[in-house]
């Protein structure tokens, strides 16, 4: 794999009322690669947190779009146009409600899984073929109560596992960004101790 850039996209709603709430996971991993990468955030064009670093000499930009969750795809499309990058340079980290609470799932393309954060992706690239990282956020809430559930903090009991998630889903973004996401894929998609 060559050393060309990569980028990690962390979705999640800007704002403190968000922050360490189920639906802002992505943020949460994103700070913890950025931290490993030396890279800092700034405001960058397009509406977004942008900070560059490297992780094991492979360079590596960590994204956190500012346009709330459900409108990260002009972001991420900006933010592409402007660095040149090909989608598939790009790995996209989200929260996902139809996994365990710190199930960690990779794909290299796909559906939007009835996620509206990757769903607004998907219009404005206008294909699917981006790798993405969903982190599980369980789903343990009444009928209607989506909205609520994934704007809502992790109960205590949870904290633990989730913090535990966000380590993994660090690591598994750092094997992305060195070896690819077969290899990211086939180490990390196994089970929620790894």
């Amino acid at each position: 794999m060559s050393k060309s850039k990569r980028l990690i996209v962390g979705l999640g709603n800007p704002g403190p009322e968000y922050e360490a709430t189920r639906h802002n996971i992505g943020f949460e991993v994103a700070d913890a690669v950025a931290e490993r990468a030396g890279a800092v955030f700034e405001h960058g064009r397009g509406n977004i947190l942008l900070g560059w670093g490297r992780i094991r000499s492979y360079p590596v930009g960590i994204a956190k779009p500012l346009t709330f969750m459900n409108r990260s795809g002009k972001a991420i499309s900006t933010l592409l146009g402007i660095w040149r990058m090909d989608p598939r340079q790009m790995l996209v980290i989200v929260d996902d409600i139809n996994l365990a609470p710190g199930r960690l799932r990779l794909r290299a393309s796909g559906s939007a899984g009835g996620h509206n954060g990757v769903q607004d992706i998907v219009d404005r690239l206008g294909h699917h073929d981006f790798p993405r990282l969903r982190v599980g956020v369980g789903n343990d809430f009444s009928r209607g109560g989506q909205v609520q559930h994934v704007l809502s903090p992790f109960p205590p009991q949870e904290r633990l596992s989730i913090d535990e998630a966000v380590i993994r889903a660090r690591n598994a973004a750092e094997a992305f960004v060195c070896e690819g996401i077969s290899v990211a894929m086939n180490r990390f998609n196994r089970d929620v101790t790894q």
